[in-house]
């Protein structure tokens, strides 16, 4: 279990970019899989991007080309660089650290502890 805390959230117009953080507590940070996800009113839950304890990354179609996801294990901190945003990407953005052992990166179920959320919104 890890203790995270997101932050960097904010109003944003559409074009915009957003960097948000993601800081963990423990000295286990640098074993673990992280993962950003983002829930729209209304909405479930959904996969925006991951990067692995080797830092080897994936994204979901809609943010590839626009979002960068990154880690600084010296500062036990993730980061989600976002580029060009739409309005669509209005959201609660939340990190989370994900099991080991899974096949898959891009479920909820996928992940264990999570963050409270930093919210973001992209005005048209």
């Amino acid at each position: 279990q890890v203790q995270l805390v997101e932050s960097g959230g904010g109003l944003v117009q559409a074009g915009g970019s957003l960097r948000l953080s993601c800081a963990a507590s423990g000295r286990t940070f640098s074993t673990y899989d992280m993962g950003w996800f983002r829930q729209a009113p209304g909405k479930e839950r959904e996969f925006v991007a991951a990067i692995t304890r080797d830092t080897n990354v994936i994204y979901t179609d809609s943010v590839k080309g626009r979002f960068t996801i990154s880690r600084d294990n010296a500062a036990n901190t993730v980061y989600l660089q976002m580029n060009s945003l739409k309005p669509e990407d209005t959201a609660v953005y939340y990190c989370a650290t994900r099991k080991p052992y899974t096949p898959t990166y891009g479920r909820v179920s996928d992940y264990d502890s999570w963050g409270q959320g930093t919210q973001v919104t992209v005005s048209s």
